[in-house]
């Protein structure tokens, strides 16, 4: 495994993320279509095999039972010094006042409870999952550097917001001497490239390493257009991202004919475009069987050329920002 740095930091990460989103128990919060513990555990036990060491989860996978899944499964088949453990605050958790959103008081609860949940005393990568209007920027960023400074976390990173907003949060950071962000998590793939406009040269500009999350636009860019799987029939969050533009059915029939006319899979064309973006760090990958982690390590032995990048970009078009 070639391993990269998380945009300017000194930490190491492997090019590919493991998301954990499509581990948890089916029957715990919305996701009807995630794999239990006993399906889950072989996934993530090839994904340590091949040389990932970045995974990534959030508190409100499945009600927590990712964590759950994650951090046991971890802790039998590596070393904790050998990963990075990134996972996410803003859903909302419980019932009731402060049970979500970015609140002193529930950045601290949250984060004590995603220890529990994944067995360890730090997180190596904590992210605010969404911006939260609602609570004063200062009150959330004091409260992300204070959990730094206490140990319990090493890093920081944020995810899918306005570049203005993450600008406006990046500067009260260097202004008040908190730990910054270094890292965004966002939606980016061939179907929707609108962060291409503002965020990512922000990210270049500040050395923010960029963790893009549907790398794979939820399987649209891996198969068939027309094609559906059980997951996709089922993920209400999905339904909101894709399939309203004819351009996006004409970027999937490119994506098969370049990955056709180099004998590879549609997944790995997808993904070799993601990552040569070099403000990208890691793509962030969903694996629920053996081949789809098979085609993403794959997809780093991909050198796309000029003629095969221009055939996957030209039919795109502007979208409406989804995924906030």
């Amino acid at each position: 495994m070639r391993y990269v740095k998380l945009g300017s930091t000194g930490l190491d990460i492997s090019p590919i993320a493991l998301g954990c989103m499509s581990y948890g128990t089916p029957d715990r919060g919305n996701h009807a279509w995630t794999l239990p513990e006993e399906e889950s555990r072989p996934l993530i036990r090839a994904a340590v095999d091949a040389g990932i060491t970045f995974f990534d989860t959030a508190n409100v996978y499945s009600d927590g039972s990712s964590e759950e899944i994650v951090g046991r499964a971890l802790a039998e088949f590596t070393r904790r010094e050998d990963i990075v453990i990134a996972t996410k605050v803003h859903g909302r958790m419980h019932e009731g006042p402060n049970g979500a959103g970015l609140s002193r008081k529930a950045i601290m609860a949250e984060l004590d409870n995603s220890l529990r949940r994944l067995g360890t005393d730090y997180v190596d990568l904590y992210q605010i999952h969404r911006f939260d209007p609602t609570t004063p920027l200062e009150e959330t960023l004091e409260a992300l550097h204070d959990v730094v400074k206490a140990g319990k976390v090493r890093y920081l990173g944020a995810s899918s917001m306005y570049a203005w907003q993450f600008s406006k949060a990046l500067y009260l950071q260097r202004m008040n001497g908190w730990t910054r962000f270094v890292s965004m998590q966002d939606h980016y793939n061939l179907i929707n490239r609108e962060e291409e406009r503002e965020m990512y040269g922000l990210c270049a500009d500040q050395g923010i390493g960029v963790l893009p999350w549907s790398p794979l636009a939820r399987g649209k860019l891996a198969r068939p257009w027309d094609e559906t799987t059980s997951r996709s029939e089922s993920d209400q969050f999905g339904k909101t991202l894709y399939g309203t533009l004819d351009a996006d059915r004409r970027v999937s029939d490119a994506v098969g004919a370049v990955a056709a006319d180099r004998g590879v899979t549609r997944a790995q064309v997808a993904l070799a475009w993601v990552s040569r973006n070099p403000v990208v760090s890691t793509p962030i990958v969903g694996v629920g069987k053996p081949h789809h982690l098979e085609d993403a390590l794959a997809s780093l032995d991909i050198e796309l050329s000029e003629d095969e990048v221009r055939a996957l970009e030209e039919h795109y078009v502007p979208h409406p920002l989804v995924g906030f």
